[in-house]
């Protein structure tokens, strides 16, 4: 059950990797988490490779997490005459609702919304960035601009809208339906797009229920202003630097890429780095420097996870991209400097028992010759706990619940296993030291921290913290009860 490291790898599912072969090669080669893009593929397409990824996880007896990507709101412009337009800086350029084709002098853009949110002055994105548009005059049914970044424009290309909130929800019609059949499925995690303000998420919520984690997609500017609210409301977060790129001057992403880390850990909460970080994989069997860097870069920031997109979907060499991820992941930790920079950032405000208990195993076994922290969770918050201190030893998350298991495989450090519910602390103290053992993370003679909660199997009670020998004679003559 041992990975020999401890940031988590999600890979992406696609045309490249649908296969049973090949999704049993990327868990070889080191994914932990499997996502599933729903913006491509059919609710047909989705389940089989959901069904795919839960056989392989029978096959290998350890918990995989699936991460079903909700596509968000789309917002395109509508279509030309003549396919496409060359639009030059300093041109006049109007958007309306007219559903005619455009020209080199105005387009459809079928979103009334967008009209109500822009004023004056602000911008509009279109393909990606690639074209720039300012705001001169707007209303209710269109808007006039002035080309800032010109370029070719063609038919249906998104559109971003940086500067405004806009009056739209993060569920569109299809992701509420994407959303029952995700969780219908049965998967682990929901990744929320076109997340705004906290209100989406609780909208999110209570759609979902308890029936899915949701991760909360950081890819406009209005998310980042309100952050922190959505950080309280979410389970998670990913940091998609693509969106942020789109939206956001470039320079300015690394230092909200490690803000948002930064905050995600201290609140417990898994945070994944996501977008572009080994493109050239796509097509190339060798990743860039400059991408070997920019994981590592996450991995020294302290993310919980790094993540795959196109080059294990649709790329050439999808097992290729998920090793070369688990190479640069053990180089990174093996790293002295590594250890330094996570101690260093480790500023965390503790208010419970629990957030004490967690970090004395962390202190104990960093100080003396413990080989694992074994804690037993039911709805993962102490494992999320014991993660968010980084400690230098393995961290085994025991549960009886297989959901809970199957959430925790994107904390950092934590290797699940799914256990028979315990109703003594005794018979806690013998699964977490053959679970120890079996798994490779202790011999007979070693010991390991266990942390628990009386009465069991209540979520919130983390109380208990135990330094245990790994022969199990020595703990059935000094353990009592």
């Amino acid at each position: 059950m041992r990975r020999h490291r401890n940031v988590k790898i999600v890979a992406t599912l696609g045309p490249a990797s649908s296969d049973r072969a090949t999704i049993r090669a990327l868990y070889d080669a080191g994914a932990d988490v499997f996502r599933l893009n729903m913006s491509h593929g059919t609710h047909a397409d989705i389940a089989a490779r959901h069904a795919t990824i839960r056989e392989v996880e029978a096959e290998v007896g350890r918990p995989i997490a699936i991460l079903a990507d909700l596509q968000g709101p789309k917002l395109r412009v509508g279509t030309f005459a003549r396919g496409a337009e060359e639009i030059a800086p300093g041109a006049a350029f109007r958007l309306d609702l007219d559903p005619a084709e455009g020209d080199a002098t105005r387009v459809c853009l079928p979103h009334p919304e967008i009209f109500a949110a822009l004023r004056p002055g602000a911008s509009l994105l279109v393909n990606d960035g690639k074209i720039r548009l300012g705001v001169d005059r707007c209303g209710a049914d269109f808007a006039e601009c002035t080309v800032l970044v010109g370029g070719t424009i063609s038919n249906r290309k998104g559109v971003n809208v940086p500067d405004v909130v806009l009056p739209l929800a993060a569920l569109s019609a299809k992701d509420r339906t994407d959303l029952e059949f995700a969780c219908d499925l049965g998967v682990d995690w929901l990744a929320l797009s076109f997340v705004q303000r906290p209100e989406d998420v609780d909208e999110a919520r209570a759609l979902v229920g308890n029936r899915a984690a949701i991760m909360s997609k950081i890819e406009k500017p209005a998310a980042i202003k309100d952050f922190d609210a959505i950080l309280a409301a979410s389970d998670g977060i990913m940091v998609a630097r693509g969106d942020l790129g789109v939206e956001l001057p470039v320079h300015s992403v690394p230092p909200i890429q490690k803000r948002l880390v930064n905050a995600a850990r201290a609140a417990a909460k898994p945070v994944i780095v996501a977008t572009q970080m080994l493109e050239s994989m796509i097509e190339s069997p060798m990743p860039t420097r400059a991408e070997v860097s920019d994981v590592a870069t996450a991995i020294y920031e302290g993310a919980d996870a790094v993540m795959l997109s196109a080059e294990s979907a649709a790329g050439r060499y999808p097992v290729e991209a998920v090793s070369t991820m688990d190479h640069v992941a053990l180089e990174v930790e093996a790293d002295p400097a590594h250890h330094a920079l996570i101690a260093a950032s480790r500023h965390v405000e503790r208010h419970t028992i629990a957030d004490g208990i967690v970090a004395a195993a962390r202190e104990i076994a960093e100080s003396t010759e413990i080989k694992a922290i074994c804690c037993f969770t039911q709805s993962g918050t102490t494992a999320t706990l014991v993660a968010r201190e980084r400690p230098r030893v393995p961290i085994l998350a025991l549960t009886p619940l297989v959901g809970t298991a199957r959430r925790l495989c994107l904390a950092w450090g934590t290797h699940c296993a799914v256990v028979p519910p315990q109703e003594r602390f005794k018979g806690a103290v013998l699964q977490a030291v053959r679970v120890a053992r079996e798994g490779g993370f202790a011999e007979l003679t070693d010991k390991v921290v266990v942390t628990a909660g009386v009465p069991f199997n209540v979520q919130g009670t983390t109380n208990i913290l135990r330094v245990a020998p790994c022969d199990e004679r020595l703990i059935q003559r000094s353990e009592p009860g």
